[in-house]
């Protein structure tokens, strides 16, 4: 069985430990993540968020120092409803079919770039990096889908892929070639939806069709 990895809950002042204060925490978010679609990143403020949520200024920075860390919250939010919605997907997508598990991980990421509000500015990343900070977030995605697809990809994986330099775990547990793998289709992929989603708003149906093929042609050297 397939498990979403608990929420670290890193930006946060205070976990909230009550549906109560969970429930305005939601709100926040939400609230965060309609204007980001109306006002972009530059012009949210703290201030608008707590007005659009219904709240004290004083609850969104018990939870919050400043918008920053409301909106790395936001992608944290973003990428474990991601895992989530990758896992409804697997269920029904047998071990070892490499190519439905990796057809269900775009789909998933078009639908939510299409539905969810603020994720087209903000995905699983801030628009703009915080200064001196390493821009990590696709090595989080990968991460993330490393554990999730490990049932589907890990017994796939062909012997001696990939292997330079790196020995293949025996133990049982994550094979460590796979996380590098899924960083490569991350970053492919990022770039290239990237210029999809510039083209048209909605998504360049071409430019999709040309990301889906070349990560299934990367991976078939590798699972095939």
């Amino acid at each position: 069985m397939v498990c979403v990895p608990p929420h670290p809950h890193a930006n946060l002042r205070r976990v909230p430990v009550q549906q109560r204060s969970a429930e305005r925490l939601a709100r926040i978010l939400d609230a965060g993540a309609g204007l980001l679609d109306e006002t972009g990143y530059e012009q949210l403020s703290t201030r608008a968020v707590a007005d659009r949520a219904g709240v004290p200024i004083g609850s969104v920075y018990r939870f919050f120092p400043n918008k920053r860390a409301l909106v790395d919250a936001l992608a944290e939010r973003n990428l474990d409803l991601y895992a989530e919605r990758i896992v409804g997907r697997l269920g029904a997508v047998p071990e070892r079919e490499w190519r439905a598990a990796i057809d269900a991980v775009l789909d998933e990421y078009l639908a939510m770039k299409r539905t969810v509000p603020g994720f087209t500015l903000v995905d699983f990343g801030p628009p703009v990096p915080a200064e001196g900070a390493p821009d990590d977030a696709n090595l989080r995605v990968a991460g993330r889908l490393a554990a999730l697809l490990a049932g589907h990809l890990g017994p796939a994986l062909k012997e001696g892929a990939g292997d330079e330099g790196e020995g293949r775990d025996t133990g049982g547990g994550l094979d460590p070639r796979l996380p590098r793998i899924l960083l490569v289709c991350v970053e492919a992929a990022d770039a290239l939806l990237q210029l999809a989603f510039r083209t048209d708003p909605s998504g360049d149906a071409a430019l999709i069709a040309e990301t889906r093929t070349l990560l299934q042609a990367y991976l078939a050297q590798t699972f095939d």
